[in-house]
This record gives C-alpha cells, sequence and structure tokens, in this order.
C-alpha cells in the first residue's frame, strides 16, 4: 500500500468520523452532548486539515505517491 493510499484512507476515516459527530450534534436535544460533538466534530475537522495539507505536500515532493 502506497503513502498516497494511506492517507487517503486516513482523510476519508476522518471525513466519516467528522460527519458522524456532526450529525449527533443535529440530533441530540442535550445541549451539554450537542456541544460536545460539535467541539469534536471541529477537532477532527482541524485535523482532517491537517492531513490534507500534508497529502498536498506529499503528492508535490513526491509525485509516484499521487493518488491517480
Amino acid at each position: 500500500m502506497t503513502v498516497g493510499t494511506q492517507m487517503q484512507q486516513a482523510i476519508a476515516g476522518l471525513q466519516s468520523a467528522a460527519s458522524t459527530m456532526k450529525t449527533f450534534a443535529l440530533e441530540t436535544q442535550d445541549q451539554n452532548a450537542q456541544k460536545e460533538y460539535q467541539q469534536l466534530a471541529q477537532n477532527l475537522d482541524s485535523a482532517l486539515q491537517t492531513l490534507q495539507n500534508r497529502q498536498n505536500y506529499i503528492n508535490q515532493q513526491e509525485p509516484q505517491y499521487k493518488q491517480q
């Protein structure tokens, strides 16, 4: 498995987790839980942005790892 493939899988996992937290936040009536889910989603979005930036860097520096 290439670095590009591994990075894409990590990105997909974070996107899925962030979407799940956003859905939980919308579906709960508990204000505390809603805030916690929203904070988790923000943290995951931040991590996602970091990985996407890293993926862009890898693609520029190491074109052989670029996703097809």
